[in-house]
């Protein structure tokens, strides 16, 4: 029996109308690309996010070399047994000393969220002013310190952004590490500085032929390096007594004098300080800052020689730059003021991102392993559960049932398809929906001549409308759906109705499995249906709360779909849609390991890409069409209860992080600790690696697939996590798609062949 034929195409030479599904995908592909683009933009955004922070922490670029016993042959001898004080007036080297009974407390590698402030507090209980060196990573983390330290009337200098040894670094390296310094003072207290203090410096002695062009380079432009004359070495944690001592310049000379206030645990800076500045003021020393030094000894203007625009760019003169304690401080302007404010500003959120997400990942990571072990145990208890000898849903269902093919163009696989059906062992009644194909389906499906098929043709409508078309024709009680590329096994009928002898029992999820598994593309989807697929589904009903029969084979009791209006075109996933439909009418749905169905799988990355995003999306589709199970009751309501939050966890938000748990994994090898990740990562590979082989042990699958899981983690899990960020950035912004056409090749011709 078949209805009658669609209407005659029109004449030659007018240009065919395009059909619903058509002009569908035509407003999917001109949606599709922008909103790709967006959702790598976001993980680039991401990646971003974790450089910036990585380079504040110095993993990103650090650079740990300390130069050590060099010459000097090329450094002038009145600078290395000079004062402290370098600049380079007209060009020229000159050094400035302290002046006697005069200090200068300098502290190094700060800002510190812990020290820093403890050292603000006992300079302004004393009224001692201090010069501190900052980092310029610590000044972007620590804004609020430095402005609170500008303000109390302390000066400020550079210390280089990621404190490496600037005689191993490039000009160019040399002149970003100053020019990002001088961005976050900007950004933090308004202002830049001249002054400058190389990581690793000591006393002007040690300068060497390597460092000597760095110190010249930063003259010209306008820096003034200062060195010490007496280090306190408190990085050593030598003990309070010793600190003081060591900070004491000999016979009442001044004196740059070093501390640390940040870069380590410096409690006993802490405690050392006060008795330090009591004991130098008992002896009768005062302190101010650098350009407090410079002012004294050239009172007619040491600073201002020093003052040039290379020093802080566009920068101009503070309004208190009359005070000489902090003459060195320009008002940052301009450009450079909102440069600056940008860098603190995206600081700030790399801060807060990248703690959020760590702890996110370990809670992820943490969830992710969990489930591994519940999938495990539960699996191992549905397989011993559902074969067991005297296992049995109740009488053998032996009654024939009602088989649905929907197919729109489905020349290549249509025979195959039907031919399988023909060697059911179970009585099967089939039933083809030709969805408006323009390929001749239907009369394939006809010119067949096997016992049993009616094709019924319909205008191009969709998926779900022909598999309703199916179920109103339909004859009898049990439906059996089905794609038009699937083939099944003459048994797997009958494995798939017998769970049906359980009158609760209102739908059945089949077994499918990848027939076109000889391509590496089709090997990577075969384990996925074998792992992440099938051992699913055996928790899911254990758990009772199934989220998704297959469209390639399950079975539904008409009277169940016709309870819940049958096939909605609400979603793209309208499987998933009416399985969760059925959970709250309150039918069980199960999961026949037994019932295997051979599909075809995508055979090329952008087919793939289509699917694949079609399922995704329709499934979070049909997660938010659903949302008010979580509000149902009873037994009705035990998927909102269980099945929604494991699905939205586990198939949404853990994909989700899991692109950042590879970068997280690629940044530690490249930047951080590379054996700790690698290990890490291969132990992750390893658990997989035991649930996909005790899957393929479950489904009697040959293991030797198993050895491409490494490349499949970096390859085609990668895909797959770009897909659902595409479709959750589809669903943010409101897309909508409809139900595409892959193109197939019919290479599934019969089950024993796609093995």
């Amino acid at each position: 029996m078949t209805t009658p034929p669609p209407p005659s195409p029109p004449a030659r030479g007018r240009r065919r109308a395009p059909t619903r599904i058509e002009r569908a995908a035509g407003r999917a592909a001109a949606l599709q690309r922008p909103r790709v683009l967006l959702a790598l933009l976001l993980l680039l955004a991401l990646t971003c996010v974790m450089l910036l922070d990585g380079y504040l922490r110095a993993e990103v670029g650090g650079d740990q070399r300390v130069r050590t016993g060099a010459s000097a042959n090329d450094v002038p001898e009145d600078v290395l047994g000079g004062g402290p004080i370098l600049t380079f007036p007209g060009g020229r080297a000159t050094t400035v000393s302290v002046p006697d009974r005069t200090i200068a407390l300098t502290f190094d590698d700060g800002p510190d969220a812990t020290w820093t402030p403890q050292v603000l507090e006992i300079l302004e209980e004393y009224d001692v002013p201090g010069t501190f060196f900052l980092v310029g990573s610590m000044v972007a983390r620590h804004p609020d310190i430095v402005r609170d330290l500008v303000e109390q009337g302390n000066e400020v200098g550079v210390h280089t952004f990621t404190h490496v040894d600037l005689s191993y670094q490039s000009e160019a390296r040399v002149t970003r590490e100053i020019e990002q310094t001088q961005l976050a003072l900007a950004g933090a207290a308004g202002i830049t500085t001249t002054l400058f203090r190389a990581p690793y410096s000591s006393e002007t002695d040690a300068i060497d032929d390597y460092s000597w062009p760095v110190y010249k380079k930063l003259g010209e432009e306008g820096y003034t390096s200062v060195f010490i004359d007496t280090d306190s070495d408190d990085w050593k944690r030598p003990g309070v007594s010793k600190i003081v001592e060591w900070a004491t310049p000999e016979d009442g000379e001044g004196a740059s004098v070093l501390f640390h206030d940040a870069g380590g645990e410096r409690s006993q800076t802490i405690e050392a300080l006060p008795k330090y500045i009591e004991k130098m003021k008992a002896k009768g020393y005062t302190f101010t800052t650098v350009s407090g030094a410079m002012a004294a000894q050239q009172p007619t203007g040491g600073p201002a020689a020093a003052r040039t625009s290379g020093a802080g760019g566009t920068a101009a003169r503070a309004a208190d730059s009359d005070d000489a304690l902090q003459a060195a401080h320009h008002r940052a302007t301009g450009a450079t003021l909102w440069e600056g404010r940008a860098l603190v500003a995206a600081v700030a959120v790399a801060e807060w991102t990248v703690p959020a997400l760590s702890v996110g990942l370990l809670v992820v990571g943490v969830a992710v392993m969990g489930r591994f072990g519940l999938m495990l145990i539960l699996a191992r208890r549905h397989h011993r559960q559902r074969n067991r000898r005297r296992f049995g849903w109740g009488p053998p269902v032996t009654g024939p049932v009602s088989v649905v093919v929907p197919a729109y163009n489905e020349k290549e696989c249509i025979a195959n398809t039907l031919r399988s059906l023909a060697r059911s062992t179970h009585p099967i009644e089939i039933i083809v929906v030709d969805d408006g194909s323009t390929d001749g389906t239907a009369e394939i499906a006809e010119s067949l001549g096997l016992p049993g098929v009616r094709v019924i043709r319909q205008a191009n409508a969709g998926k779900p409308a022909a598999l309703d078309n199916g179920v109103r024709h339909a004859r009898y009680d049990i439906v059996v759906m089905m794609d038009g590329d699937t083939v099944f096994e003459p048994d797997t009928v009958r494995h798939l109705v017998q769970p049906f002898a359980d009158p609760a029992v209102g739908a059945v999820a089949g077994n499918a499995k990848v027939g076109n598994r000889r391509t590496l593309i089709g090997a990577w989807q075969h384990i996925e249906y074998v792992m992440g697929f099938n051992l699913d589904r055996r928790m899911y009903d254990l758990l009772r709360c199934m989220p998704t029969i297959p469209g390639a084979i399950g079975a539904f009791r008409r009277e169940a779909v016709l309870q819940v209006g049958g096939m909605s075109d609400d979603t793209l996933a309208e499987d998933t849609d009416i399985t969760i439909a059925l959970h709250r009418a309150g039918w069980r749905v199960v999961y026949q390991e037994h019932a295997r169905a051979w599909t075809e799988a995508p055979g090329s990355l952008k087919q793939l890409w289509s699917q694949r995003y079609r399922w995704s999306y329709g499934t979070m589709q049909a997660l938010w069409k659903h949302r008010g199970s979580l509000k149902d009751k009873g037994p009705s309501g035990r998927f909102g209860r269980v099945g929604m939050p494991l699905v939205v966890l586990f198939q949404v938000v853990t994909p989700l992080f899991a692109p950042l748990i590879d970068v997280f994994t690629l940044y530690s090898m490249i930047f951080i600790d590379f054996r700790s990740a690698l290990l890490a990562w291969l132990a992750v590979l390893g658990v997989q690696l035991l649930c996909a082989a005790y899957a393929f042990r479950l489904d009697r699958e040959k293991y030797r697939y198993l050895l491409m899981m490494p490349l499949q983690q970096l390859a085609y899990r990668q895909m797959m996590y770009l897909v659902l960020i595409h479709s959750c950035v589809t669903a943010l912004t409101g897309g909508r798609l409809r139900w595409q056409k892959l193109k197939r090749t019919g290479e599934v011709g019969t089950p024993a062949g796609a093995g």
